[in-house]
């Protein structure tokens, strides 16, 4: 019964970053790989970001690619996504997920590829 928790969103305009963070506070985070994906309004879920139990394995959707990082320490039971060069079109609620599968492009395509997301966080980028 992993508990995970987002934060970090906001308001912020084009070009500008965001950095987010899933937390877990029972010490078992480090045990699982953990995904990131969105959601905005009217739209269907798309993957974001995964990364492995021992963070070795990294992987991206094709429209985040260069401009977000994913990375986690165990240690503080956190994962965080770093968002760079964001655009409208990053604006959504922004949720973090075990796993089902080890992390993985393709695992990042499919949205039945995550378990039992947090209650998400608002991201929007406007002017």
């Amino acid at each position: 019964q992993l508990q995970l928790v987002e934060s970090g969103g906001g308001l912020v305009q084009p070009g500008g970053s965001l950095r987010l963070a899933c937390i877990s506070r029972d010490g078992f985070l480090r045990a699982y790989g953990i995904g990131w994906f969105r959601q905005a309004p009217g739209k269907e879920r798309e993957g974001v970001s995964c990364i492995n139990y021992s963070g070795e394995t990294l992987a991206y959707g094709d429209s985040v690619k260069g401009r977000f990082t994913i990375s986690r320490d165990n240690d503080k039971n956190t994962v965080h996504l770093q968002m760079n060069s964001l655009k409208p079109e990053d604006t959504a609620v922004y949720y973090c997920a075990a796993l089902l599968h080890p992390c993985s492009a393709t695992v990042v395509k499919n949205p039945d590829s995550f378990s039992g997301w947090g209650p998400g966080t608002q991201v929007t980028v406007s002017s």
